[in-house]
């Protein structure tokens, strides 16, 4: 496998380093070397998707829609070798690789129906009225427009459904924006894989070059400079919040500040009502014993925090909790940094005032790298309010279970944490009308609230809101799942007194994509 960067759809040698990846499991060099990118080629990437913006953000809908398709159907013919790759360099389990195969094909097959539908660009028609007074109303015509080049970050935890042609690249792409790739250091053979797909999406549907870029980097030079030259138009990130804000920082200190939607992370509470824990004590505890270690906690949704009155039967639901984690194996997590971070992390809290540990995993295999311990514990509400230490996220196996003495103390728990991407809520039947105002006080904190399940998996549809208030998300007005990702990447334009013959498709009188919005009404002098 020789993966040299892809810049304008070509391949591009880079004499500088050779980049190589390793297995997750075992540590070793897997096949393949990765030519590190500079910023020469950063520039050439940046140059190709202007050219090509110029040409893409024109190409009628229905051939974009064919463009994303062919996309979708260039990975499904990767098949297998795609799965065992991106296992290999991730650690997760091939099943749970062939749903995520499934995934990143569907989300490009989904907004490839949204940009054939064509309803999204919210076209607004204003006729004019020459006969009204006192002055004539001109004629406006307002939709939704692509900004430019957008620079994708790959993410660590989704080798392909938040990677390369993931959401971010899919909606990007539908939008009218050409995309260059930064590909994530964990999973270098995957990401070429992929790319070398979209790259023959490219050519087989005569898109322009520069559509679509990739470049590789193992720290965090290239990246910076993506994010800094002046013509990026916007920027996505999915990771930590330390990485997260250092993008945000530099993009406002651009002479030109560019948007940058940047999900940082969340520890997703879950609160358990009385009569729900009176009444599934044993059941609760084991699904959320299953959804805490699902994927090794490696999920931006992963229920890191568990909130719940004190009772007989919330004793019940940690003896089990207790029981159901301590006989979990040990699972492999995406890099050694990932893993050393977990580690240190939770067991730093675990050290924290009034913080106990009800168990850890105790099925350990030494001989592979980068395993994780999954640990629950708790903590009375009054000591995590005076502690903001236990509200940060740790990115892996773990979960705190605050306990609080009553409904109002459970309250102040809630109103003392940040913004977060889910908040669920675990309820019997008709227990919700008893707590109105913890619901309201939740739905200021969430971008994403949930009814008796868990947070762990997030569907990939219109209505799908994957994003939340402050440090959850930088903006939390856009999504970066589900097909209203989209509107991350455009910015509105009206169109004022034009020729039928020059508007856009969109705006012309009788096209079915017009919202016409008639305005007939006359403003009459007052000495009239």
């Amino acid at each position: 496998m020789n993966g040299k960067n892809i810049v304008a759809a070509e391949y591009v040698d880079v004499a500088e380093k050779n980049l190589q990846a390793l297995d997750a499991a075992t540590g070793s060099v897997l096949e393949g070397t990765f030519s590190k990118a500079n910023e020469t080629l950063v520039d050439e990437a940046l140059e190709a998707a202007t050219s090509a913006f110029k040409v893409y953000r024109n190409i009628h809908k229905d051939k974009k829609a064919l463009f994303l398709n062919a996309i979708a159907d260039e990975i499904a013919l990767l098949g297998d070798v795609l799965v065992a790759r991106a296992s290999a360099e991730s650690g997760l389990p091939l099943a749970r690789l062939q749903g995520e195969v499934g995934r990143t094909t569907g989300q490009l097959r989904l907004f490839a129906n949204l940009v054939s539908e064509g309803s999204w660009v919210n076209a607004i028609i204003d006729h004019g009225q020459a006969d009204r007074l006192p002055l004539p109303k001109p004629d406006i015509r307002r939709m939704l427009i692509p900004v430019g080049p957008v620079v994708v970050f790959g993410a660590s935890n989704f080798p392909l459904a938040f990677s390369v042609a993931g959401g971010d690249t899919a909606s990007a792409l539908a939008s009218g924006c050409p995309v260059v790739v930064k590909a994530h250091p964990a999973h270098y053979g995957t990401s070429a894989m992929v790319a070398g797909a979209i790259s023959r999406a490219v050519e087989k549907t005569a898109m322009p070059k520069g559509v679509f870029s990739m470049l590789y980097d193992d720290e965090y030079q290239i990246g910076a400079a993506l994010v800094k030259h002046p013509l990026t138009k916007a920027v996505t990130f999915t990771g930590s919040f330390k990485g997260g804000m250092a993008l945000v920082n530099m993009a406002q200190e651009r002479a030109q500040p560019i948007p940058v939607f940047a999900e940082m992370g969340s520890i997703n509470p879950v609160i358990f009502l009385p009569k729900a824990i009176e009444q599934q004590a044993e059941e609760l505890a084991k699904k959320y014993a299953a959804s805490i270690t699902l994927g090794a906690g490696q999920f931006c949704t992963n229920p890191g925090l568990m909130l719940a009155i004190q009772s007989p039967r919330l004793e019940q639901f940690k003896a089990v909790l207790a029981s159901a984690i301590e006989i979990i194996p040990s699972a492999t997590m995406l890099t050694p940094g990932i893993a050393a971070n977990y580690s240190k992390l939770s067991e730093e809290v675990g050290s924290e005032t009034g913080v106990e540990i009800l168990a850890v995993s105790g099925i350990k295999n030494e001989s592979l790298k980068n395993q994780s311990e999954a640990r629950v514990a708790q903590v009375k509400a009054k000591d995590f309010i005076n502690n903001p230490r236990l509200r940060e996220e740790i990115f892996g196996p773990y979960s705190l279970l605050v306990v609080a003495d009553d409904v109002a103390q459970l309250s102040e728990v809630v109103a003392a944490l940040e913004g977060q991407l889910t908040a669920t809520l675990m309820a019997a039947d008709q227990e919700l009308s008893d707590y109105k105002d913890l619901i309201h006080i939740l739905t200021e904190k969430t971008g994403r609230i949930i009814l008796n399940g868990v947070p762990t998996g997030v569907e990939v549809c219109a209505a799908m809101q994957h994003g939340g208030p402050f440090p959850a998300t930088n903006d939390s007005r856009f999504t970066s799942v589900g097909s209203t990702a989209v509107y991350r990447f455009v910015r509105p334009l009206s169109y004022q007194d034009w020729d039928q013959d020059l508007l856009p498709d969109e705006l012309k009188d009788g096209n079915p994509l017009g919202i016409y919005r008639t305005v007939d009404q006359k403003i009459i002098l007052p000495d009239e």
